[in-house]
């Protein structure tokens, strides 16, 4: 008798800690995945079976006619929206109820972490925002645009030097992450380096190892802070390794010193933080200190470094494989260049090719696959007919809206596989469906950086072309198959040459 009731006690809990949570959705009547105990739909994830961008991918393909599919982030219910109105609802008209992202870790497990502008929330969040969006205006960026536009000459002049080779077979992601480093080290950090030249410099080195997730343990240590940031704490699991924020943080304190020693003016981020702290300006009544400037610094390279350098790899895999495209839009590039081989940062925004390519190149490959929004304020989905139920949401409830599915949807963007640029013509540009096009986010929360990198980019893409064609090698992987990491990178590398023309 006593081993029976044990035996139904024991069932009793599994079934209400493991197997009830499992059907949350169901019981709300919302159509769901088929997760399993504990890991949810996580696993995938977890034991590197998906990446995220086909983890999302699979997750929106399974009802393709719903409004929202549930999931599983290991045992918490979260809801992937598949509807460009319902995007538009949440992400800008009742962004009041979904103001956050969710955190990442416990603040006091990464204090660095938790004071970037991506990991702020509420109050703290608004008054980061609007001390830092001064940084990002149309002016501030042609402020620093000699200085971003001096680095992308002298990265395509890396290629003159070796033109004696002929054509120049390399793995571009690498490449790339090195121009970026340069551009954010000089514009966020103060800090000039040459990382194409000097490829071990130590804040390259940093910068790299600050933002790599991949691996097992890096995914485990990621998927872990968000559902048990406690036991994240516990373990000292950061998501900013102790060593680069050593590094970076003094690196900030010099570059502070220095400005405020030498009254050094540099018409940057750090510059209007600086300001903000002599005018006594407070984040939720704290002061402003290197730290906070810090973290900040550090988000744009965790904003600018992996993820820019993404766009310029996929973009670099797509002109080399589309030799048309690429051969178009280098005749554009002609055509808008100066007699002292330069370019103008207005001359740079008004070409209308340049903005196709680099918008396809975005649609295609999203830099972030998915965002997410942390409910702060109890919400319910209305239902749309006497069909459908309406849908409650929790306070602290997840919802997730995913860039890279809507954008690689036939119904919103036909063969979707096919890179093509004349999408975003002025004839087609006007027949996407609103919100269907997310590459930076939606409402108050969208990137802040989005300008600026989409100016990095193009200048990249303009001074490369106009000296070097991109073309495949043997080793160039067609097509590309991506690893299973949470930031998908081409699997082998990104394997493509380059030819200087002149």
């Amino acid at each position: 008798m006593m081993l029976l009731l044990g035996t139904a006690f024991l069932g009793l809990l599994i079934w209400y800690f493991l197997l009830k949570p499992m059907q949350y959705w169901k019981r709300l009547g919302v159509v769901q995945t088929n997760p399993i105990p504990l890991f949810g739909d996580s696993w995938r994830i977890l034991f590197r079976t998906m990446n995220t961008k086909d983890f999302v991918e699979f997750i929106y393909n399974l009802y393709p006619t719903e409004r929202v599919v549930g999931f599983y982030n290991f045992t918490m219910p979260t809801l992937l929206l598949r509807d460009p109105e319902l995007i538009k609802q949440i992400g800008i008209k009742d962004f009041e109820h979904f103001a956050d992202h969710p955190p990442l870790i416990d603040p006091e497990a990464d204090p660095l972490w938790s004071k970037n502008l991506l990991s702020l929330s509420g109050a703290k969040w608004r008054e980061m925002r609007r001390l830092l969006s001064p940084t990002f205006t149309s002016s501030k960026i042609k402020a620093i645009y000699v200085t971003m536009e001096e680095a992308a000459r002298n990265f395509a002049t890396y290629f003159k030097e070796r033109k004696d080779e002929g054509i120049i077979e390399l793995e571009v992601k690498d490449i790339f992450t090195r121009f970026t480093n340069d551009i954010i080290a000089t514009t966020a950090f103060g800090v000039q380096v040459d990382s194409v030249r000097e490829p071990n410099n130590t804040f390259y080195l940093m910068g790299k190892k600050m933002t790599d997730f991949s691996g097992f343990l890096n995914i485990f240590r990621f998927l872990i802070g968000q559902i048990l940031p406690k036991f994240a704490k516990a373990c000292g699991f950061r998501v900013i390794n102790a060593k680069s924020a050593e590094f970076f943080s003094e690196v900030i304190d010099e570059s502070v010193k220095q400005r405020e020693n030498n009254q050094i003016k540099r018409h940057d981020m750090i510059d209007l933080l600086l300001e903000a702290r002599k005018k006594q300006e407070s984040i939720d009544g704290n002061p402003i200190t290197n730290l906070d400037i810090t973290s900040q610094a550090c988000i744009f390279f965790f904003g600018g470094f992996e993820t820019v350098a993404n766009v310029m790899t996929f973009g670099a895999y797509e002109l080399a494989t589309n030799r048309d495209v690429q051969d178009k839009l280098r005749e554009e590039i002609k055509t808008n260049v100066s007699n002292d081989g330069k370019v103008s940062y207005e001359t740079l925004q008004e070409m209308k090719y340049m903005d196709m390519v680099i918008s396809e190149i975005l649609r295609k490959w999203p830099p972030f696959p998915v965002t997410d929004r942390i409910c702060t304020k109890p919400y319910t989905i209305k239902a749309l007919d006497k069909n459908s139920k309406d849908i409650p949401i929790l306070l602290h409830q997840e919802v997730q809206i995913p860039a890279c599915a809507i954008q690689n949807d036939p119904k919103y963007f036909p063969n979707p596989q096919k890179f093509d640029p004349e999408r975003f013509s002025e004839k087609n540009a006007k027949n996407i469906v609103p919100y269907s096009y997310l590459p930076f986010g939606i409402g108050p929360r969208i990137c802040i950086g989005n300008r600026l990198s989409l100016t990095e980019v193009k200048l990249m893409f303009f001074y490369l072309l106009l000296n070097c064609e991109i073309v495949t090698i043997q080793k160039t992987m067609t097509p590309p198959i991506l690893t299973k990491d949470i930031f998908a990178s081409i699997e082998g590398g990104a394997w493509l040459g380059i030819k200087y023309l002149k």
